[in-house]
């Protein structure tokens, strides 16, 4: 009976088993820029509550604010709320460009977007606007947010901003696929089957709103998904000072929602009916789901690969297997979810390795570049040939020459990483031997910072996060204010199998060629097979740490590669078969780990 219990739990995480998903929700909390109450309430609701989005306004006076706090919580997710109207009385903003026909006589956008009553003649409608127009300010919106808010990742309409007509609409769709945005509101293609939400029954109190919302719940099915939307704000003299006509008691209005979206009773109602919480990108930036059958693998191998972790006592977190750009399998062991990052540890590296080739490719750099043109002011005092003929190429490959790892993990707070790596003696000639070096990497983002500008996440988002649909990335930094690049990525499981479906596709993607495939066949080849010293008593043919190095990448048996973690973490790159397989975990003996992929999942791609 317990064997029984086993592989039917065990095959709830298959593609393909016969069971509906639960109901997924988005929750969003609107206008972030809009007053300084709103920012508060909004991320208070995000960290506290139940939000799940937030959609920031670039043009309104609160806006520089909503950038610190946005930077200082990195992994909520956020959209950019295009503005074409002011609808308070005694809080105006007005456009970033000069278009004088979505401005009034005093420059600000008009209170409405189509005709009202309370206002009559001051609507966009009303005016003689041009397409044009709207794109240019469109654009101007999309671009400050940018700069300002790397991790954007949708679009949405203020007031309805962008269904002003077809027109628009098909506009906006085209701005948001030139800046690897989605477009989740009045999309001319597709709504991706979400479901727009609104309060069932009366909620002019927040006693009203709790229980009409509560109501919602209860109507929610499974297999669908919803979005639910408001304003949290606080009721104090800033909002007391916010109205318009027909809309007098604002601040205690959205007190009301902020009390709603953090109630313990709504929170407790949604585990308990299993509703699962989501953001647009979850939804919009999926993966395609499939099923083993359908993907010509064969459907009972999951269930004994996850028997015999079971079997074996490893303990692993996630697992996630691609078969021609398909999900076929997903699963998450206790605490872990879909929604919850987890720590990379280095398979951070791949990524770093990934910035480089954007820069290689962008004529930033080159490969064979000398590390010291970069640090002219961190050299020591006495130059060696070796650290004179140490290249870029040499830190992607760990042959710097260095006998061990430069330690940094001691040093006091304010020393300088970059000085010491370089100061560092360098036994060998680069190229020539190879040891594991975390700091190598390192400098592999010192270096993105030098010649970009940009912290390395900053830099990665546009050129491979915002194509790739990853969010809410967070990268620890060095004493310097510096992406470590070797280590302190956390991620999604889903964003690593993203990464790894990119790796294979030869950096394209939807279409599009982010990264040109020579760099792929650069990056992934070998350049040196000594192996880290700890492997280098096993065989060959049983070793997945003796096939061989590449830029951040190792090799593996069955001729795979993969992006590699401390205790497990895996993007597993196996081109023979078109599949990806991904593991978070806490698995000490990785070669166990790996042993029983290639025991029980590989065989299964037929």
């Amino acid at each position: 009976m317990k064997n029984l219990l086993l592989v039917a739990f065990l095959c709830l995480s298959i593609a393909g088993c016969a069971q509906q998903p639960p109901p997924r929700l988005i929750i969003r909390a609107d206008d972030m820029g809009s007053s300084h109450s709103a920012n508060l309430a909004c991320i208070e609701t995000a960290r506290k509550g139940i939000v799940t989005t937030i959609e920031v306004m670039a043009v309104t006076p609160w806006f520089p604010e909503a950038v610190t706090l946005l930077a200082e919580n990195p992994d909520i997710e956020v959209g950019l709320h295009l503005t074409l109207t002011s609808e308070w009385d005694l809080v105006k903003w007005g456009p970033l460009t000069d278009c004088p026909n979505l401005r009034d006589k005093n420059g600000y956008f008009f209170p409405r977007l189509k005709a009202n009553t309370y206002y009559p003649g001051q609507s966009v409608a009303e005016q003689p606007w041009t397409l044009a127009e709207i794109e240019k300010e469109f654009r101007a919106q999309i671009e400050l947010a940018l700069r300002n808010i790397p991790q954007l990742s949708h679009l949405t309409g203020h007031m309805g901003s962008i269904g002003l007509n077809k027109e628009v609409a098909e506009m906006t769709l085209r701005l948001a696929r030139e800046y690897h945005l989605s477009l989740v509101d009045d999309n001319p293609e597709t709504n991706y089957d979400i479901i727009d939400s609104g309060y069932p029954g009366t909620h002019h109190s927040y006693t009203e709103k709790e229980a009409s919302f509560l109501s919602l719940l209860d109507g929610m099915e499974a297999g669908k998904t919803y979005c639910f939307l408001e304003h949290p704000a606080y009721d104090n003299a800033e909002m007391q000072g916010i109205h318009h006509k027909g809309y007098e008691n604002v601040a205690s209005d959205r007190q009301g929602v902020t009390d709603l979206f953090t109630s313990e009773k709504v929170s407790t109602a949604i585990k308990q009916k299993g509703i699962q919480l989501v953001g647009f990108n979850e939804v919009v930036n999926a993966l395609p789901r499939s099923t083993p059958q359908a993907e010509n693998m064969n459907p009972t191998a999951i269930t004994k690969y996850l028997e015999a972790v079971k079997t074996q006592k490893q303990e692993l977190h996630s697992l996630m297997v691609l078969r021609h750009g398909k999900v076929v399998a997903e699963h998450w062991f206790g605490e872990h979810s879909a929604q919850k990052k987890h720590v990379m540890w280095s398979v951070s590296k791949s990524f770093t390795s990934a910035a480089i080739g954007f820069a290689v490719n962008e004529k930033k750099l080159k490969v064979s570049d000398k590390v010291i043109s970069f640090f002219p002011d961190d050299l020591p005092a006495v130059m060696t040939p070796n650290l004179e003929n140490l290249e870029i190429r040499h830190l992607l490959t760990m042959t710097t020459g260095h006998a061990t790892e430069p330690a940094v993990d001691t040093l006091p707070g304010n020393e300088n990483w970059v000085r010491v790596f370089l100061g560092t003696p360098l036994a060998y000639e680069p190229g020539t031997y190879y040891t594991y070096n975390s700091i190598a990497t390192y400098m592999l983002s010192a270096i993105i910072k030098k010649v970009s500008g940009e912290d390395l996440l900053d830099y990665l988002y546009p050129r491979l996060f915002r194509p790739l649909g990853i969010t809410g990335a967070t990268w620890d930094k060095s004493p310097q204010g510096i992406a470590l690049g070797g280590w302190g990525l956390s991620l999604r499981t889903e964003d690593m199998a993203k990464f790894g479906q990119f790796m294979l596709q030869k950096g394209a993607w939807k279409g599009e060629q982010l990264l040109p495939e020579a760099w792929f066949e650069e990056a992934t080849r070998s350049y040196n097979n000594q192996g880290p010293a700890w492997a280098k008593t096993a065989k060959v043919k049983d070793s997945d740490w003796l096939q061989g190095y590449g830029y951040q990448l190792w090799r593996c048996r069955h001729n795979a590669y993969r992006a590699d973690g401390m205790v497990g973490q895996f993007i597993i790159v196996i081109p023979d078969k078109d599949a990806v397989v991904v593991t978070t975990a806490n698995i000490p003996d990785m070669q166990a780990e790996i042993n029983l992929i290639w025991k029980y999942i590989l065989p299964a791609f037929k």
